[in-house]
């Protein structure tokens, strides 16, 4: 059985599952709805209980699919679902943070995943034009209501965690880290350690780069990586070398580039639950496989060797995306 970690107030398996993909940003061509729920079935027997949404993936879909597998095992599901992103204009995200909007996004959410609370309610991107200590506050009252039972933020700065902690207590911080993402490293990782706020990073596989299955740059006009600068040009000939150094270390071990890469996810702390994405149940298996692969100091310096963040070519997100980061 997979191990256990904490968030925070909430204990969750030291691998999470992320739902997204199963309705949203990977191309819609490859979608399987039963294959989905049984996949979420999978990660459940094999102990994976938290299972990561959001109102924005599929507009609203992804929640009612989750919904519709944990109905018969909610009491089995650490459930955790974001709120603030509202759509597109121009290729930029908008976000909403009102303490009016928080609430009736929270009950919109409760209604499509058919629960009568969430176990974990993040703020999906951070809200510049509405102060900080406004949304969590409200985020707060839902705690005590009783229809949320923690809080998280994603893609969030340290001044702006800070903030938000003294407010109410924050368990959860959900950011992209992985090989080729390290800049929470710095600031935000120390600061998350010191208040007690568990990190839930996204991505930890690249949005798949980093499992060697990306050879070239022929994604579906639906999938948002065509976008992504990292998967195009000479930033994609650059990033598939490394890569490729990273699946022959792997293969020295007897395990895959991307049980390697999401082992060293797992490695940066207890406190640290990686949430890889994937709407198959052979990918679930082999990455919670990863949760057993136990790596020394010699390992990690072999992988950040042949992997080193400053090596890979490319900004992490298209540039209109990137603007919706809090980096104040």
């Amino acid at each position: 059985m997979i191990a256990r970690r904490k968030l925070g107030t909430l204990e969750v398996s030291a691998l999470g599952l992320g739902c997204m993909g199963m309705s949203h940003a990977y191309g819609s061509a490859e979608r399987d709805e039963r294959e989905s729920i049984a996949t979420i079935h999978r990660a459940l027997e094999l102990g994976v209980d938290l299972l990561d949404t959001s109102d924005f993936y599929g507009d609203g879909e992804n929640e009612r699919l989750v919904g519709k597998a944990i109905a018969d095992r909610r009491d089995r599901v650490v459930l955790a679902t974001k709120f603030g992103i509202t759509g597109t204009v121009g290729g930029q995200l908008t976000v909403h943070g009102a303490p009016e909007y928080v609430r009736s996004a929270c009950e919109a959410s409760l209604r499509r995943l058919g629960v009568d609370h969430i176990d974990l309610y993040y703020q999906h991107r951070v809200d510049p034009d509405v102060p900080i200590e406004d949304t969590i506050g409200a985020m707060a009252e839902l705690v005590t209501e009783g229809k949320v039972r923690a809080l998280g933020m994603s893609e969030a700065s340290e001044p702006t965690i800070r903030r938000a902690h003294a407010v109410h207590p924050i368990s959860a911080l959900q950011s992209e880290w992985s090989l080729w993402t390290r800049e929470l490293e710095a600031r935000i990782a120390p600061a998350c350690a010191e208040l007690g706020i568990g990190i839930v990073p996204f991505s930890p596989l690249g949005r798949g780069f980093l499992t060697g299955s990306v050879t070239g740059s022929g994604f579906a006009e639906d999938d948002a990586r065509s976008r992504f600068p990292r998967f195009t040009g000479e930033n994609l000939d650059a990033n598939l070398r490394i890569v490729a150094a990273l699946r022959e270390l792997a293969e020295q071990r007897g395990v895959s580039a991307g049980q390697l890469a999401l082992a060293w996810v797992l490695a940066r702390g207890e406190h640290v639950v990686p949430i890889p994405g994937t709407k198959r149940r052979r990918y679930l298996e082999e990455n919670v496989a990863a949760a057993g692969i136990e790596l020394s100091h010699a390992d990690i310096a072999a992988i950040e060797a042949v992997a080193p963040a400053e090596a890979f070519s490319g900004a992490r997100h298209p540039a209109a995306q990137e603007a919706v980061v809090d980096k104040t």
